[in-house]
């Protein structure tokens, strides 16, 4: 099995941790990252794997090189350093004295024992915020992942769409390599940006889990909203512990009532339209040459904090109404299907606690 062959500080709890660094099923690749979470850290290791002559290792040599920190935002700046150390420890086991360089330069205050959350809160729930205000994003993931995971998605992803701003429990299955589909919990997350002031206090956070496996499944049976990523097929058995499965493009839910939102309407078939309409119009707006995948970042995380903000700022307003009345018109204008939409939006009020009466109920109305 994965052991734990040296780290520091030495006193520091890594139970479990030597499984989530190196992905179930990671001896057909060679080479990998992983992004994950312990207690209230966050971690980013390298895999690499290198046959040797060695009947003792069984021909191969695997491992892992990984932090943790208490923010997942800054990990990403140390993706080189830390594939160029497991490559360092494949051909040279034993010799820490550049890793233990890298902790006494980075150390800094870890959330204690007790669980005190760090003041650091995840980037993606910054209160204000506006074009071009993401020095952290920048570097929390590479240039281009959101782009990645539009083409990869489609239209599928305003279906992910409503289950993240719903907070339903995601899990992404993908055999290895996970780093990518790390990734894609992480463009998850940012679909359900919110920056309305006082908005869903009681509402869970939707917390990027990253890439878990059965050793994290007594913690997976206390969580009521998060996103994670797998590579253990087992997990699909398992329906107790997610809301939504999502085994490569195929996003599929067995809760009865959350079967309406697999089904693409018309006003989603709009939106993903709009969103690349806007994508086009950017890359004809830049330069010919000029990198514009991090403008393109903004833009994707824009579009869908501007789609979130504009249906509760709609719902709240008619919350404070007289007749708290919202309409097949007020549907229209939050973008989208009155129709198509209704079961949504009947479970985004349940969800947020926001007390209005729904009347579309006739579909001649429409």
């Amino acid at each position: 099995g994965n052991m734990v062959e040296w780290c520091l500080p030495q006193d520091i709890d890594l139970e479990g941790v030597e499984f989530k660094s190196m992905a179930s099923g990671s001896h057909k690749i060679q080479s990998d990252f992983i992004y994950f979470r312990k207690g209230l850290c966050f971690g980013l290791a390298c895999f690499a794997n290198m046959p040797v002559e060695s009947e003792l290792e069984r021909g191969a040599r695997m491992k892992s090189v990984g932090i943790l920190s208490p923010s997942y935002t800054l990990l990403y700046r140390y993706m080189h350093f830390l594939e160029n150390q497991v490559r360092h420890q494949l051909e040279m086991p034993g010799h820490y004295s550049h890793l233990e360089a890298f902790y006494d330069d980075k150390k800094g205050a870890l959330p204690d024992s007790k669980g005190t959350p760090s003041s650091q809160q995840p980037v993606h729930w910054l209160p204000s915020i506006h074009r071009y205000m993401y020095p952290e994003m920048k570097i929390t993931h590479p240039a281009g992942c959101m782009s990645q995971f539009i083409k990869f998605f489609g239209e599928q992803i305003l279906v992910l769409w409503k289950f993240a701003l719903l907070r339903k429990r995601i899990l992404i299955f993908s055999p290895p390599p996970v780093g990518v589909v790390c990734y894609r919990v992480y463009c998850c997350c940012c679909l359900a940006n919110v920056s309305l002031p006082g908005l869903g206090g009681t509402v869970p956070e939707s917390k990027p889990f990253f890439y878990v496996n059965v050793a994290d499944i007594e913690m997976l049976e206390t969580e009521v909203s998060y996103v994670a990523c797998t590579t253990e097929k087992i997990f699909e058995q398992k329906r107790d512990l997610y809301d939504v499965y999502v085994d490569n493009q195929n996003v599929k839910t067995h809760h009865e009532h959350l079967q309406p939102l697999l089904k693409i309407n018309n006003a989603d078939k709009e939106k993903y339209r709009r969103l690349n309409d806007q994508r086009q119009m950017l890359m004809y707006s830049q330069e010919v040459g000029e990198d514009c995948s991090s403008c393109e970042e903004d833009l994707f995380i824009l579009f869908f904090m501007e789609q979130n903000n504009r249906i509760f700022q709609t719902l709240m307003e008619v919350s404070a109404s007289q007749d708290k009345t919202l309409t097949a018109d007020h549907a229209r204008g939050m973008g989208l299907d009155p129709q198509g939409d209704r079961s949504f939006l009947m479970d985004l009020l349940e969800v947020y606690g926001i007390d209005v009466m729904l009347v579309i109920d006739n579909p001649c109305c429409t």
